[in-house]
């Protein structure tokens, strides 16, 4: 019997939970700039996230999905993106569209349940956040195709969780990027939970990155908690894609430090144990930890910039908490070019209902 077929699926590794090198670094890695800034963004971005997450508690913010653990995930991508590249985010991408430019108050206003913050004007062509799960894979396969036809040097790039890779709208996404060979990343964040179902009931194969095999494409795992392995794994994924060498699956490890969503309790379904040791693999520290073993941190830095981001985040916190709500009528603006007869006539009652009942905002 011939071997018609013979693949494998590289582990991508630079720094060990102690934050020790495991392999020789790459020369970039050896020059503190990148690092310091990947740092800083990191401990902003669970700034922002401890914040939210306050904020949802105390009424003022609506459910919200936590990126705690996967900072290491989404900071280098939005580091390494270029501006005219296109993101495709699911719901745990704040850190990422954060660094693509979107202020930290229009975050918080999306999560407040504001459209607006849907519509940042510094997205530029970058997609809202998808809940639906993987639908956004194939958004992505549509704009890499319209980026393929215009024969522009340019990447969509979309995430999800490892729950996502179980849908069909991901495997129809790997299946036509492979197909067309599009100039696509897709990002899977293997958090280890899919709401309460664990990695291992979810799938039977030992890596969710085997599913670029059968679609044709490049696939590789990396250790999600090491900036080092998922800067050298994207970067890679970038440069071939805009060359037009085809699309790319990276499947970070990570895990989610959180529960689902502040309307979810983890604790019914994961054992504290699991998260504990969670706890000792988690990308800040671990990436802290390097710094300070080199000399490009310390304590007067580290105490430093953690004022800096907290005044951050609180101005932003300000801002979001002191947007006049829209009027009421612009519910009806968005829907269509031209506003049927019937829904004229719902947007004027609701305007007279609202101003009698005192509500009214001015546009």
């Amino acid at each position: 019997m011939d071997t018609v077929y013979e693949g494998d699926i590289r582990y991508r590794q630079y720094l060990s939970a102690q934050g020790k090198a495991t392999a020789e670094l790459p020369a970039w890695a050896k020059d503190p700039e990148w690092l310091t800034l990947c740092y800083r963004n990191m401990v902003l971005a669970r700034a922002l996230d401890s914040k939210a997450i306050a904020l949802q508690r105390t009424g003022q913010l609506g459910t919200y999905a936590s990126l705690l653990g996967s900072e290491a995930v989404d900071v280098p991508a939005g580091l390494l993106m270029r501006p005219e590249d296109v993101l495709i985010p699911y719901y745990r991408n704040h850190a990422c569209q954060m660094l693509r430019g979107m202020p930290m108050e229009e975050i918080l206003l999306y999560w407040g349940g504001d459209e607006r913050g849907n519509a940042s004007a510094q997205q530029r062509q970058d997609f809202p956040n998808c809940v639906p799960i993987a639908t956004q894979s194939m958004h992505a396969c549509g704009v890499a195709t319209a980026i393929k036809m215009r024969n522009e040097k340019r990447v969509a790039v979309t995430f999800c969780g490892d729950g996502a890779t179980s849908k069909g709208d991901f495997l129809e996404g790997l299946n036509v990027a492979g197909a067309w060979q599009l100039p696509v990343v897709f990002v899977v964040n293997n958090n280890q939970w899919a709401i309460s179902v664990p990695r291992a009931l979810q799938n039977g194969a030992p890596t969710l990155a085997q599913k670029a095999i059968g679609a044709g494409i490049r696939g590789e795992q990396v250790d999600g908690n090491d900036v080092i392995a998922v800067r050298e794994a994207f970067e890679l994924a970038l440069e071939r894609a805009r060359d037009g060498k085809g699309p790319s699956l990276i499947e970070a490890i990570s895990y989610r430090l959180s529960d689902h969503t502040t309307a979810d309790d983890a604790t019914r379904y994961r054992d504290n144990e699991e998260l504990k040791k969670a706890w000792e693999l988690e990308p800040v520290k671990r990436l802290r930890t390097f710094l300070h073993s080199q000399g490009w941190w310390d304590e007067t830095q580290e105490t430093a910039w953690q004022e800096e981001v907290n005044t951050m985040v609180q101005t932003a916190t300000e801002r979001y908490l002191a947007t006049p709500a829209q009027p009421i009528e612009s519910i009806f603006d968005h829907l269509f070019a031209e506003l049927p007869k019937q829904l004229h006539e719902q947007r004027d009652w609701a305007m007279v209902k609202a101003m009698k009942g005192g509500t009214h905002h001015d546009s």
